[in-house]
């Protein structure tokens, strides 16, 4: 078996963590987040690869061969931030404290170095993995030379693997033609110019035509299009140049010992030291007393006969602690993880069980029941999904590593067991898509050879995860004080959460077709109604044959003519509304599509057996912390319409129960009242005035008797706009008014209020300090856009960091409300149940004799959530179906 080499592009690893990981530093400002990034895709690759030898090339950031040659194009390569500049010396010596050889030559770049170390140990008889980010390096690709290429999408990072056959099936090219490829269409990335107007699909065409650049050039009169024969006859230079600069050397004058590259241990006392200093505590656990790597002592194993898992069973009641998983997708059950430490072996055990024969899901389910009521700690990554019958179990034995994780960094798309594993633990373990790529579960259990080992060994990763990181994650929230989040609303909400997910609402199937049917009458007659008055025929739907009747048949004005034709977004066709019918009807018609697909047809497939919709609520994907409901989302049923609003009709309570709902009463505002301690909004809400009405005969110096509709109307927008961090030119907008008026209203408004442009102010400024924000219950919301350079990104970043604290402070009082809500209802044995929480409103199906026990609950315990300076109110209804009690 051939030994393997690993070669690493450092600047260009180093330059991908830096950008996909949040600001990092340690305790003395140094900036981390590259060499965390860099390391932990290190550990990963090492983990994957085995390689026997390893070395990582930089760039001396001198000027090179190339950059001396062709200094007009490759000299003009962006600096490298601040940030990212000072952890690069840092980093190459945790390197070398690891053991590891770095090379650099002046006057050469690190892929040239890449490139000549790569093809001679080819040459050696060696199996070679490069890693990085620069496809340049995809010339190099060969049998036994791979290419690796880290792609980071919606948050998480995948690598895309590239012998000699994959880069000929990605791009059609041998890698020797690659260099062609960016000879004709440049990189602007890497400062390639390449020719102009030509791109990747027009200049593949001509090289699996003519083969190479020069070849193309003998026959540039056959060249098609016509676009890219002008090109190489004005700019063949340019051509020939980029060649050139895409053209890696292979034959860099090195010197190179590879047995002084052979791999040695990492885990030294330098390197532990230096871990401890950039305060890497997830890695220290690879350390064993500072020195010696931690093993991941893990085994695993499938049950596949009743009787060993009954006795399995028998024998894990008696455990303190056990991790379960239980994997379903698309609500299917697939399979079923448990962990377990075992003391004798100091290794935890781990086992997969699929349903089959006797192992049935509802025998399975009932065992984890079982072992959920007994064992004294449960832990999984979500535990809702996990504990079917979770009204049975206390949610003070329960740990969720999922909700803790998202607590940790509410900013992330997903919170998966090999991310938490690597954050919290330092170990590097196989991620799905490592185990069966890019199937679904569903799919790799089903395929012709089934992927069963590597499914279950996915299972148990979970269950294992769960398990060995409950104290970390622990720790962590201990850490960043928000342990009482989590063990006092965050956990107990799961359950509420989840009884509501059973109780679903009832839906009236025949009243949601006939308001579908309703729709598609009004639907119809709009459409004869625009085709009136466009003077013909055309495909409404088609944001290009619209934009050619509006913008050149009609001569609107704003026409905004793309690649692609004329923008007709909602904001474009809002303003022109008033210019012609024709545009106010378009956007109407546009309202009454989407009701009818996503609300009239969409929920109808959504309806059970039982006649009822059991919506998902989700704790993990809102960065404030709201909850958000999928599968349907019923938070998100349409209320500026009437025709919008009369959808809620459709939901109606059992038979012998009436719907009461609350509404919390302007929450933010309240909220922003007490963070901020105004005087004057605080005093207007004890007084129980009409705030907007205050307001606006403040803003607009008028007394409060003689405040127009209008001016009350215009201070609503101001007052909501301010917890938005809204601006003058946003307020503009909503309004239609002069920026200038806009900026006036502005200022009018925080002379009125002089505590609350320092209290947003101030929350500007702590966010730029610390990197976060956090709300009245410790919630933290990572502001990393506000240090940006861009001008947008930091706007963007200073509004989340005024508007967070005061949306997640009242994302955080309806959770307790919720909690609390159902824990009374319970206390006084109501059969009347909570099923639906919308932002800032509840929604009681309660029993007719029980309402006014339902109210009392409701006032209480909604208006107790929290302890305010100004007091908290709510609009309470009753009806037989939603509209009604809305």
């Amino acid at each position: 078996m051939s030994e393997k080499i690993l070669l690493i592009d450092g600047h260009s690893i180093l330059n991908r963590a830096f950008y996909g990981l949040p600001e990092l530093t340690n305790a003395e400002g140094l900036h981390t987040n590259a060499i965390y990034g860099f390391l932990n895709i290190l550990f990963r690759i090492v983990e994957e690869e085995k390689p026997d030898y390893l070395t990582v090339a930089f760039d001396l950031h001198a000027p090179t061969f190339r950059h001396k040659m062709y200094a007009d194009y490759k000299g003009t390569r962006k600096g490298m931030p601040q940030e990212l500049r000072e952890q690069v010396p840092v980093m190459k010596d945790v390197l070398m404290a690891m053991g590891i050889t770095i090379v650099a030559k002046e006057g050469y770049e690190a892929d040239d170095l890449l490139g000549t170390l790569a093809k001679k140990s080819e040459a050696r008889g060696m199996d070679v993995t490069v890693l990085s980010g620069d496809r340049d390096l995809l010339q190099l690709a060969s049998k036994h030379i791979c290419i690796r290429i880290p792609k980071t999408r919606f948050g998480k990072t995948t690598i895309e693997d590239y012998f000699e056959e994959n880069v000929k099936e990605k791009y059609q090219l041998t890698p020797a033609q690659i260099i062609e490829l960016k000879a004709l269409m440049g990189d602007s990335s890497d400062n390639i110019p390449g020719l102009p107007g030509v791109g990747e699909k027009t200049a593949t065409k001509i090289l699996l035509e003519y083969g190479t650049v020069e070849n193309a050039w003998k026959h540039v009169e056959e060249l098609k299009p016509n676009k890219a024969k002008n090109a190489f006859l004005e700019h063949y230079d340019m051509a020939i140049l980029s060649k050139k600069l895409a053209t890696i050397n292979i034959d860099s004058p090195i010197e190179y010992d590879w047995e002084s590259a052979r791999i040695g241990e990492f885990y030294t006392k330098e390197a532990y030291e230096y871990f401890k200093e950039l305060e890497f505590k997830n890695f220290l656990s690879r350390f064993e007393e500072g020195a010696e790597p931690a093993k991941i002592a893990v085994s695993f194993q499938n049950v596949t006969d009743f009787t060993e898992a009954d006795a399995l069973f028998e024998k894990l009641v008696k455990e303190p602690e056990l991790g379960i998983e239980v994997l379903r997708e698309a609500h299917q059950f697939l399979g079923l993880g448990l962990a377990w430490n075992n003391k004798e072996k100091e290794e935890v055990e781990t086992v997969c069980i699929f349903p089959q024969g006797f192992l049935t899901e509802s025998y399975l389910m009932d065992q984890v029941q079982k072992l959920c009521e007994k064992v004294e700690r449960i832990d999984a990554l979500d535990v809702k999904e996990t504990i079917s019958e979770i009204s049975k179990v206390s949610h003070k034995k329960v740990f969720d590593a999922g909700i803790a994780a998202y607590l940790l960094n509410p900013l992330k798309s997903s919170y998966t067991y090999d991310d938490i594993a690597k954050e919290y633990l330092g170990e590097m373990l196989p991620a799905k898509e490592d185990l069966i790529g890019k199937l679904s579960y569903t799919k790799a259990m089903s395929e012709k050879e089934a992927k069963e080992k590597e499914v279950a060994k996915s299972i148990c990763y979970m269950a294992y995860t769960a398990l060995r990181s409950r104290k970390a994650l622990m720790e962590a929230l201990e850490n960043n004080n928000m342990k009482a989040l989590f063990e006092d609303v965050e956990l107990p909400l799961l359950f509420t959460l989840s009884n509501m997910e059973k109780e679903g609402i009832r839906v009236n199937a025949e009243a949601l077709k006939e308001y579908g049917s309703q729709l598609e009458v009004k639907i119809k007659a709009l459409e004869s109604q625009i085709y009136e008055e466009a003077g013909e025929e055309f495909n409404i739907n088609s944001p290009k044959q619209l934009g050619v009747i509006l913008f050149e048949k009609l001569q609107l004005p704003g026409g905004k003519k793309t690649k692609t034709g004329y923008s007709t977004a909602a904001d474009v066709l809002e303003k022109l509304a008033p210019e012609h019918k024709l545009v106010a009807d378009i956007l109407e018609y546009r309202q009454l599509a989407k009701l009818k697909s996503t609300y009239a047809d969409g929920l109808a497939g959504f309806i059970g057996e039982d006649g009822r919709i059991h919506s998902t609520f989700n704790q993990t994907i809102t960065a404030t912390g709201r909850i958000s409901s999928t599968e349907p989302n019923l938070q998100n049923i349409p209320i500026r319409m009437e025709l919008g609003r009369l959808i809620r009709k459709v939901f109606i309570p059992e038979d012998g129960f009436v719907f009461v709902d609350a509404d919390y009463s302007q929450i933010e505002l309240r909220v922003l009242a007490h963070l901020s301690g105004d005087e004057n909004l605080i005093e207007a809400y004890k007084e129980a005035q009409d705030i907007h009405r205050m307001t606006a005969s403040q803003v607009f110096h008028v007394p409060f008797e003689e405040v127009t509709d209008l001016q009350r109307r215009n201070a609503k927008a101001v007052n909501f706009g301010i917890v938005y961090g809204i601006s003058s030119f946003g307020l503009s907008q909503d309004l239609s008014i002069t920026r200038k008026e806009a900026a006036e209203y502005i200022e009018n408004y925080f002379a009125t209020y002089p505590k609350i442009k320092g209290f947003l102010d101030g929350l500007v400024t702590e966010a730029k300090e610390q990197g976060y924000v956090e709300t009245m219950f410790q919630r933290r919301r990572p502001v990393p856009e506000i240090r940006s350079g861009n001008f947008m990104q930091r706007s963007f970043g200073e509004r989340v960091a005024m508007n967070s604290p005061i949306q997640g402070t009242a994302a955080d009082i309806i959770k307790i409300a919720m909690i609390r809500v159902e824990q009374a209802l319970k206390e006084q044995n109501l059969e009347s149940r909570l099923i639906l929480q919308v932002h800032d409103e509840l929604l009681i199906e309660a029993k007719e004799d029980e309402v006014e026990a339902v109210k009392a609950i409701l006032e209480r315990e909604m208006k107790g959530a929290a302890n305010l300076a100004v007091p908290l109110e709510i609009d309470m209804h009753t009806g037989t179906n939603w509209y009604e009690a809305k």
